[in-house]
C-alpha cells in the first residue's frame, strides 16, 4: 500500500515548523535561553508571534525534538519479541541513534549538530529541565506501548521497568555526548552505557559501531 504524500498545505507547514525551530535554537544558544523572546524568535523568521504560538504552544516547545521518539518506538517495534526487553529497548536506542547522527563522531553534520544544540540546552537550562522530564516520560511511555500492550499488570510493570533503566542509561550517554561537543559517537555511547548497566550481551552483534 503506498504511502499518502503529505499536501503542499502540510508540506508548508512543516517547513515553517522547521525554520522556527532552527531559528529559535540558534538565538537561545548564541545569546541564552532567557534572554530570548518568542517576539524575538518571531522577528529573525519574519513570521508573527502568533504564528510562532500556532506551531509551538509554549517557549518550552522550542526546544523539544520529536524525531527521536518517533524513531524509537518504531524501532521497538519491528523488534523480536523473542528477545529480552532489555536488549529489544537498548538495541532501538543505539540503532535510533545512529540514524540520526551517522553513527561516527566526526565532525556532526546539520541535523546531527541542530539535535546536539537542543540537548545542549535542555541540560543547562534550568527552565528545560522539567520539560525534559516530561518528555522522558511521554518516551518511556511511547516506548512500553510499542513493546506490545498486555493487560497483565505485572508485564506492564517489567516493561516499565526495563524501559526505564534502558532510558536512564540513554541519559548518562547523552550527557557525555554534550560534555564532549558531538566529537564521540552518540551510538558508542550508549551502547557503552548499556553494556556498563546490563553486561556486554545488551545489545544484539552487529548493532554498534
Amino acid at each position: 500500500m503506498n504511502e499518502r504524500k503529505p499536501t503542499l498545505r502540510e508540506r508548508q507547514r512543516s517547513e515553517t515548523r522547521r525554520a522556527i525551530q532552527a531559528h529559535a535554537v540558534r538565538l537561545f544558544t548564541d545569546r541564552g535561553y532567557d534572554a530570548v523572546t518568542v517576539a524575538d524568535v518571531a522577528d529573525a523568521v519574519g513570521v508573527s508571534a502568533m504564528t510562532v504560538y500556532r506551531h509551538f504552544p509554549t517557549k518550552e516547545d522550542l526546544v523539544l525534538v520529536d524525531q527521536p521518539a518517533l524513531l524509537i518506538a518504531d524501532r521497538v517495534a519491528a523488534s523480536s519479541a523473542t528477545d529480552p526487553l532489555v536488549r529489544r529497548v537498548g538495541g532501538a536506542l543505539v540503532e535510533a541513534a545512529a540514524a540520526l547522527t551517522g553513527g561516527d563522531g566526526d565532525e556532526p553534520a546539520a541535523d546531527e549538530q541542530f539535535l546536539l544544540d537542543c540537548l545542549r540546552l535542555m541540560v543547562s537550562t534550568p527552565a528545560l529541565r522539567a520539560r525534559h522530564l516530561d518528555s522522558q516520560y511521554a518516551l518511556q511511555e511511547a516506548v512500553v506501548d510499542a513493546l506490545g500492550g498486555t493487560t497483565d499488570p505485572e508485564a506492564t510493570f517489567r516493561a516499565r521497568a526495563a524501559t526505564g533503566a534502558c532510558l536512564a542509561a540513554m541519559h548518562t550517554a547523552l550527557t557525555r555526548w554534550v560534555d564532549d561537543d558531538g566529537r564521540t559517537g552518540l551510538p558508542d555511547l550508549i551502547a557503552r552505557a548499556l553494556a556498563a548497566s546490563f553486561g556486554h550481551d545488551v545489545i544484539a552483534t552487529g548493532r554498534t559501531s
